[in-house]
């Protein structure tokens, strides 16, 4: 069948992206039973637990949502006998629940909590609370009777302050408690500290931007940590006098990739410990990689389907239980056994159609401050082709953050496009994680500008090697992604057409309404305040809205308290006056990020519409 890019039919339905594979949040072993956090589209992105058995062990209306540092994660956890603890998302108290029984309030109301972490009957969270000035934070023990429900003073305080706190391990005789912490001004793959108390000394190791300490006995941590440029794993060994020394190395050579990323959400785990001493690790360098690393340092991969933003969740014995996305399947969760390398998907993980997927080519152009990285999704279909001669038109993904990366995986949401016979190019520009940290500092005091470069490049890139039609090339992004996207409009000439979701407008109205944990990220991207007022000015795409002059689709959340509705507003209102054509859609009930199936199918229907009309095809259906 002969017919013209983006009009190719499409099993890809806007409904049936938003009811494709679940997103994942967090699994654990529970008995002999795996179970696992999964967002439910259909009711408005709530969180649910489900079991193995197939069971819904958090029944509606709860929902397992955590708002600390805004970005929450790790808002359940449970013990071995099936006990659940989760954060409401309503109310941000946690809450203790016997399998099949009811919820039983743990926390009083006020603080929110999340990073929930549960062992041997204790359960240990991050708290903030933002009732009080200046807002404080901690890492806290809550008693599992419920006796601070009413009486906040019987949580147990480890540690608070002004800063900020995630990770908290106990160590296996309870004695220590090891956590990661930064200062307010600081973001924690700037700089983060590794800190452990035996409940009267607290001691703060050095380390240059610590994650995730986990112990492997109860004189012995490990955590991961980046003084190389990359993150990789150290241990940190105490001796009979209870002091902590150096991190050394676990792997005897530097490796050219990062157990860790970006410290965004609370519930993320790069490794975990096994019984016997080795561990198991994931290393990015843009894509993901797992592998065993024995007690010689010696490292042995393990294939396995995910491949992109993989955690490794839980261990027991040689099995251990992956989530993540994959270039080969759908995202999802396994059980994989370490030693005879059996691997079960246990939810999601379907494999896809690569007639339909193709796996997505690492492309690398370079860029007027270094190396750009991004991968190429072609279009693809088993049966239709483009009339000879046509190049397809291409959408440019830019992800937010912007300290976040792209891993290649494959997607229906890609496929949604794809399908139809629109290339889709997902660029890691600099500032991106997954490459180490000079990249990822690359963007450091340059936020608007080499950004900008990076995805201009990668477009241009595109076209140089005759994969794009030149003049029909449009760049999509939310949050941050959307401020380049604005920004690169502003430039001119690349792009045809800008879809920006919840995006950034204006640097000093996202600096006046930025929540705690990012209030002081854009001074490291752009430059303190008021010294560097004038630069907040000069690249802000509202101040240059006038040199917008493509088609813009705005789509904005209604409650979105990270950038709030005015930004998208704004941008609209200087459209507007300036007549270029442009579309403006306000989900009221939506946050930062789309979670309500009925948002996400109107989202895609939008999108898939705006490039019928800009790009010149007629969408099939």
């Amino acid at each position: 069948m002969s017919a013209p890019f983006g009009s190719w039919p499409s099993p890809f339905t806007p409904a049936s992206v938003a009811a494709s594979s679940p997103r994942i949040d967090g699994a654990r072993f529970v008995g002999d039973e795996v179970w696992w956090g999964e967002s439910v589209p259909s009711e408005s992105g709530r969180v649910t637990v489900r079991s193995s058995t197939g069971d819904q062990i958090l029944p509606a209306p709860w929902s397992a949502r955590s708002r600390v540092h805004e970005y929450g994660g790790g808002a359940w956890a449970a013990d071995h006998d099936g006990t659940l603890y989760f954060v409401d998302a309503k109310d941000q108290r946690v809450r203790r629940m016997p399998r099949g029984g009811e919820p039983a309030v743990l926390t009083a109301p006020g603080p929110v909590h999340g990073g929930l972490r549960v062992q041997r009957g204790r359960l240990f969270a991050v708290r903030e609370d933002l009732t009080v000035e200046p807002h404080r934070r901690a890492v806290v023990e809550i008693p599992v009777d419920g006796s601070a429900a009413d009486d906040p003073g019987a949580v147990r305080v480890i540690v608070e302050g002004d800063g900020f706190f995630a990770h908290p391990a106990p160590s296996p005789d309870g004695h220590r408690v090891a956590w990661v912490e930064w200062d307010a001004t600081r973001m924690p793959w700037q700089s983060a500290r590794l800190a452990v108390t035996d409940g009267s000394l607290t001691t703060v190791v050095p380390t240059r931007a610590a994650l995730q300490p986990e112990w492997t006995g109860d004189d012995e941590l490990v955590v991961a940590d980046d003084p190389s440029g990359r993150w990789a794993l150290h241990r940190v060994r105490v001796d009979a006098d209870g002091r902590y020394g150096t991190p050394e190395p676990v792997t005897a050579a530097d490796v050219d990739a990062d157990t860790g990323y970006g410290l965004w959400v609370l519930g993320n785990r790069w490794y975990q410990p096994l019984d016997d001493g080795r561990l198991v690790a994931v290393r990015t360098d843009g894509r993901d990689a797992v592998v065993v690393i024995s007690s010689d340092g010696s490292a042995r991969p393990l294939t396995v389907p995910p491949d992109g933003h993989v955690s490794v969740d839980d261990v027991a014995g040689t099995r251990i239980l992956l989530s993540g996305s994959s270039s080969t399947s759908a995202p999802g969760l396994w059980l994989v056994d370490v030693d005879t390398g059996a691997v079960e998907a246990v939810a999601g993980g379907a494999p896809v159609d690569p007639a339909w997927m193709p796996t997505a080519s690492p492309l690398v152009v370079d860029g007027l401050h270094g190396p750009v990285h991004a991968f190429a999704y072609p279009p693809a279909h088993p049966s239709a082709i483009a009339p000879e001669g046509e190049l397809p038109p291409y959408v440019v993904l830019v992800h937010g953050g912007p300290t976040a990366h792209v891993t290649g995986a494959t997607s229906s949401a890609m496929a949604f496009y794809t399908s139809r016979g629109i290339g889709v190019l997902d660029v890691n520009y600099g500032g991106s994680s997954g490459y180490g940290r000079a990249y990822r500092e690359r963007l450091d005091g340059a936020w608007g500008v080499v950004d900008v470069d990076d995805v201009i490049a990668a477009a241009r890139g595109l076209v140089e090697a005759e994969l794009a039609d030149p003049a029909r090339i449009a760049i999509k992004g939310g949050s941050a992604g959307g401020w380049t996207v604005l920004s690169a409009l502003v430039r001119g000439d690349t792009f045809a057409a800008g879809i920006s979701r919840y995006g950034v407008a204006d640097l000093r109205m996202l600096v006046e309404h930025s929540h705690d944990f990012e209030a002081h990220y854009i001074e490291g991207l752009v430059g303190p305040l008021p010294e560097a007022e004038d630069l907040y000015v000069e690249r802000s795409p509202l101040t240059r809205a006038d040199r917008i002059d493509v088609p813009v689709l705005l789509m904005q959340g209604g409650e979105d308290r990270v950038v709030p509705p005015a930004q998208s507003e704004a941008i609209r209102g200087a459209l507007a006056a300036r007549g270029v054509e442009h579309e403006y859609v306000l989900y009221p009930t939506e946050g930062h990020g789309f979670r309500a199936a009925e948002t996400i199918v109107d989202a895609l229907e939008r999108e898939l519409a705006f490039l019928g009309r800009v790009f010149g095809f007629r969408p099939a259906g």
